[in-house]
């Protein structure tokens, strides 16, 4: 059976129109990752000590995680006042993310979930600075320590238990 000419002009028509949606949607679909993408994580800013080993591990444990980090290596006192964490809750380094301070060797893990639940809090706190915490690993050795949610009022409640 031979096609007439109206036949072909609207096979023609259709392949074009279909051609089109097939362009339109491969752009569609090459743009949705972005419009997908989780949102980015807040930067880090950090005061340490320009000689502390374990604070520049901690930082890389921050970036394998996601995080972006600024380094201030200027020590952290000053900073961990500013930020309203007692000296009693004091570690090596202190650390500003997302409007919270992070004091110590607090996990990542801990930090995305502050940044998720966003409790009403100055942030948290790791002090002193237990083994096996992030960035002050040694072997199979690990201390039990407890990650503390400093609240507003200075008084802390557990967060996180890691054994």
């Amino acid at each position: 059976m031979i096609a007439s000419r109206r036949q072909l002009l609207a096979l023609g028509a259709g392949a074009a129109l279909g051609a089109t949606l097939l362009v339109t949607m491969r752009a569609a679909l090459a743009a949705a990752p972005a419009v997908f993408a989780a949102p980015a994580l807040p930067p880090v800013e950090v005061w340490k000590s320009p000689t502390c080993g374990c604070c520049a591990k901690w930082v890389e444990h921050l970036e394998a995680n996601g995080f972006k980090v600024q380094v201030r290596d200027q020590g952290n006192t000053a900073a961990r006042q500013r930020a309203g964490i007692a000296q009693a809750l004091g570690s090596c380094h202190t650390a500003l993310v997302g409007g919270y301070a992070i004091e110590g060797h607090v996990p990542a893990a801990d930090i995305l979930r502050l940044l998720r639940e966003r409790p009403a809090a100055i942030g948290l706190a790791v002090p002193g600075m237990p083994i096996g915490s992030p960035g002050m690993e040694q072997g199979n050795q690990r201390d039990r320590y407890d990650v503390l949610l400093v609240a507003r009022n200075g008084k802390t409640s557990v967060f996180a238990t890691h054994q």
